[in-house]
């Protein structure tokens, strides 16, 4: 049997802290980058909202959203 997805909202009555939407991280060409697994490189590509080619030095790869691992320098 699968779980039914509600959506959780707050209460203002509550005493826990409301969730925060976590920011939509966006790259553009040049911006410099590190990733968790690939390491420093540069964004030489981007496909929309939806992934950026990223250039390693050794390697090049394409990292699709969400870009969780990786972070604007």
């Amino acid at each position: 049997m699968k779980k039914s997805e509600a959506v959780r909202r707050h209460l203002p009555t509550s005493p826990f802290k409301a969730r925060t939407a976590t920011p939509c991280k966006h790259f553009a060409l040049g911006d410099r980058v590190t990733h968790d697994a690939y390491g420093l490189g540069r964004v030489i590509g981007v496909e929309g909202d939806t992934a950026v080619l990223v250039d390693f030095g050794s390697r090049q790869e394409r990292v699709a959203e969400p870009y969780t691992a990786m972070y604007h320098l």
